[in-house]
C-alpha cells in the first residue's frame, strides 16, 4: 500500500475489497427509478410493517447459545440426509394435473405449471457466502446439477441474500436463454454477472411481468436487503404470486408475519400451492423470519381464513442459519399442518410431487435427527392455529 493509497475515501477503499460475489449497487436510471418507488423512503427501502433488522437482545448470550457445542451438534443431521436422485425421467413428462413442485433444497423450487417451468431462488453453491472458504455449507448436496435441469422459462429471485441470489447459478444461467424476475435494484447484481438487461424483469411490489402466459407479480414481504459490509437498503425483497391459465402458485421468500398476507390472498389467491418460509427462526431476529406456527398462519390467511391448496416448506434442513435443531421446522410444521388441517408437503429435496396427486408426508427427517424437543405443542383443547395471535405463539428460543 502506498502513501497515496491512505488519501482514497474509505468508501472507495471499501469497494475496492470487495469481490464479485459481492454484487454491484443499483446506480444511474436504475436508482433513479428506485428513489421513485413508494416504498423508497428516507434513503432506503422499507417493510410493510416495522421490522428489527438486527438481532435483538445480547450479542454476547446468542453467541453462548449459537457456538455451545452440543447446541451446534443439534443443528446439523446425524448422518446422509435423504436426497432424492432426480432425473430426467422424473421431469421428463409434463405433470399429469398441469402443476408439480420440486423442492431442490432450502428455498429452491421448481414450479411446472401449465406448460412452463419456473425455477425460484436456485442457490446450487456450496456456501451461501461471499467465500469460497467460509461461511454456511451445505449439508446435503444438489439433488441433480443444473445442466441436467434441462430449460427454464423464467428464474425468479426473492431478494439478494446468499442463501437466495448464487454467483456460480446465476452465471451458469445467465448462459441460457431465460428470463429473470427480480424485485427492484436486485437486477444491478445480475447485470454484473452477466445477465442482459433485455432478459429481466425488475419489479417493485404489486407490479407484474407476463413471460410465456405466466404473469409474475413481485408482492410485499417484511424482510430487508444486502450483500456487502455497507448495507444500503437499496435492493427490494420480495414474496411473488404467479398465475397460470390454470393454476397460482406462491412463494414467500424470506419474511416475518405480517398482516398483509390477508391482501395478498384476496388480490392473488386461492393458491393451489404455497412455498412458505418456516426456518432460521430465532427470538433474535423475530420481525424478519417466521417460526413455523406463523408460517401456518400466513398460509391460512393467504387462503382466506381456511385451509387450502398444498403448502410446501421452505427455508429450511439445507443450511445451518439459526440456533433451533436441524429438523425441528419439519417437525413443527407437521404438528401445525395436522392441527389447522392443512395439507402439507415434506418431499425429500429433489422428489417431485403433484399438489393434486399423492402428497409426500413421511417424516423422512427423523431418521437422521436427534431427538427433538416439542415446546410448541399445546395442552388437548388449546386453541387452534388459525385462532393463535403472534404474541402466544412459542418461538423455539424460548424452551
Amino acid at each position: 500500500m502506498t502513501g497515496a493509497d491512505y488519501l482514497l475515501p474509505f468508501r472507495t477503499k471499501l469497494r475496492s475489497m470487495r469481490t464479485e460475489s459481492f454484487g454491484a449497487d443499483p446506480a444511474g436510471a436504475r436508482m433513479e427509478r428506485i428513489r421513485r418507488s413508494p416504498h423508497f423512503v428516507d434513503g432506503v427501502f422499507q417493510n410493510p410493517v416495522g421490522a428489527r433488522t438486527r438481532p435483538s437482545g445480547s450479542t454476547v448470550e446468542f453467541a453462548k447459545i449459537y457456538f455451545h457445542k452440543e447446541q451446534r451438534a443439534r443443528r446439523t443431521p446425524t448422518g446422509t440426509v435423504p436426497v432424492h436422485a432426480t432425473t430426467l425421467a422424473d421431469l421428463a413428462a409434463p405433470p399429469a394435473t398441469g402443476l408439480r413442485l420440486t423442492w431442490m433444497g432450502h428455498s429452491s423450487v421448481l414450479a411446472e405449471i401449465d406448460g412452463r417451468r419456473i425455477l425460484f431462488d436456485p442457490v446450487w453453491g456450496e456456501r451461501c457466502s461471499p467465500f469460497p472458504f467460509a461461511g454456511p455449507k451445505r449439508l446435503h448436496p444438489t439433488p441433480l446439477s443444473l445442466a441436467a435441469l434441462g430449460p427454464v422459462d423464467v428464474v425468479v429471485i426473492s431478494h439478494d441474500h446468499y442463501d437466495h441470489l448464487d454467483l456460480p447459478t446465476i452465471r451458469a444461467l445467465a448462459g441460457t436463454d431465460t428470463v429473470f424476475a427480480v424485485p427492484l435494484g436486485v437486477g444491478a447484481h445480475l447485470e454484473r454477472w452477466g445477465v442482459p438487461t433485455s432478459r429481466m424483469h425488475e419489479l417493485d411490489w404489486n407490479e407484474t411481468a407476463t413471460v410465456a402466459g405466466i404473469s409474475l407479480t413481485a408482492t410485499p414481504a417484511r424482510h430487508f436487503c444486502g450483500r456487502g459490509l455497507r448495507n444500503q437498503q437499496h435492493t427490494l425483497w420480495a414474496s411473488w404470486a404467479v398465475a397460470g391459465p390454470e393454476h397460482r402458485i406462491y412463494h414467500s421468500g424470506d419474511t416475518g408475519y405480517f398482516p398483509g398476507f390477508r391482501d395478498i390472498g384476496a388480490e392473488h389467491g386461492p393458491f393451489d400451492a404455497t412455498m412458505i418460509q418456516i426456518g432460521a427462526y430465532s427470538e433474535y431476529w423475530p420481525d424478519i423470519h417466521m417460526t413455523p406456527a406463523e408460517g401456518m398462519r400466513a398460509q391460512l390467511d393467504l387462503q382466506g381464513g381456511r385451509p387450502h391448496g398444498v403448502l410446501l416448506p421452505i427455508h429450511w434442513g439445507t443450511f445451518n442459519l439459526a440456533p433451533h435443531p436441524w429438523a425441528e421446522p419439519g417437525e413443527w410444521t407437521k404438528d401445525a399442518g395436522e392441527e389447522a388441517g392443512q395439507a402439507v408437503a415434506f418431499p425429500r429435496p429433489g422428489e417431485p410431487f403433484e399438489p393434486a396427486g399423492k402428497l409426500p408426508a413421511e417424516a423422512w427427517w427423523r431418521a437422521v435427527s436427534q431427538p427433538i424437543a416439542h415446546p410448541w405443542r399445546r395442552p388437548r383443547g388449546a386453541e387452534s392455529v388459525a385462532e393463535t395471535s403472534r404474541g402466544d405463539m412459542d418461538l423455539a428460543g424460548e424452551r
